[in-house]
């Protein structure tokens, strides 16, 4: 397993580990993760991640709604 940070300078700092064949992106300050097959593809769903994790939620949204049935609730 390797590990390969990067700062941009505004002091977020991304990770990127390999375990087997899978790259793991962690933003470090939020504690967001991604996967991807290749880096690039674990950097690009990392930036997905990060844009749904820092999407407003809506003034309308029922914050008492149990969450939907899932295996792992």
């Amino acid at each position: 397993m390797g590990a390969q940070s990067r700062s941009n300078g505004n002091g977020e700092t991304i990770t990127v580990t390999r375990r087997d064949e899978w790259y793991v992106a962690k933003d470090e300050s939020s504690g967001v993760a991604s996967q991807g097959k290749t880096k690039v593809k674990a950097l690009e769903n990392l930036a997905e991640a990060l844009e749904l994790h820092n999407r407003p939620v809506p003034e309308d949204a029922d914050e008492d709604r149990e969450p939907s049935a899932a295996p792992w609730f």
